[in-house]
């Protein structure tokens, strides 16, 4: 697994210690949803044009000594698309603020809120990554596990590929691999309980509390990724 498919927490608390793998990798995780969200954001201001350097100030943020990474609860693990988002809301307002005294007024397209209806929250686009990154580790290491077990095992993660990734229907699925749909139906029942019990185990790795707070957690991520 590359850097920057990194779980979530290991990646947050390299970078905070100064990782420069876990910096690139926190970069690259997060610079394409904070684009997006200060773009939408100032659409129709001239700080429009300095997106890039405002997310470079985000990380430098993040990453300097005694910096917004810090100060990361990993206990409060449920919290994390909030705080980047007041870290990235405390950078943008900086700039703002700049505008204003160099233009005597009030900048356009100030208020941190005004998003195109129906656009997601910046915290809420922080915590689909999060997720995100975990179902893949499990995704990965359930891949590993199935080509231990054989065949069987291989097929059920291919089933899973083709339900989630290309929404394929179970009865086009059982049609493509001439079986019976209610074979395929059992198997396809068994793979998500394996994948469950991955998921579990590998967030468990990763994020604080009870097992019963890490399977809330869990149906969490997957709510979010719907």
């Amino acid at each position: 697994m590359n850097d920057v498919d990194s779980t979530s927490w290991e990646m947050i608390e390299g970078a905070a210690r100064g990782d420069s793998s876990q910096r690139d990798a926190f970069a690259a995780r997060y610079a394409a949803t904070i684009c997006s969200w200060l773009k939408s954001r100032w659409r129709q201001s001239p700080l429009l044009a300095s997106v890039e350097d405002v997310i470079q100030d985000v990380f430098l943020e993040c990453f300097k000594r005694g910096g917004a990474l810090w100060h990361v609860d990993r206990t409060s693990y449920d919290r994390f698309g909030p705080f980047l988002q007041g870290v990235v809301r405390n950078v943008a307002l900086r700039h703002e603020g700049r505008v204003r005294l160099q233009r005597g007024r009030q900048a356009d397209g100030s208020v941190l809120d005004e998003q195109p209806t129906g656009d997601p929250s910046l915290s809420k686009l922080i915590d689909r990554e999060l997720a995100l990154a975990i179902v893949r580790e499990a995704a990965d290491e359930l891949a590993v596990r199935a080509s231990r077990k054989g065949r069987g095992a291989r097929r059920r993660v291919d089933l899973l590929r083709l339900r989630f990734q290309e929404d394929l229907p179970i009865r086009d699925i059982a049609a493509r691999w001439n079986l019976d749909a209610r074979f395929v139906h059992h198997d396809y029942a068994k793979a998500r309980l394996e994948f469950r019990h991955v998921l579990l185990m590998v967030a468990a790795r990763h994020l604080p509390g009870s097992s019963e707070q890490v399977a809330r957690e869990c149906a969490r991520m997957l709510d979010l990724l719907e």
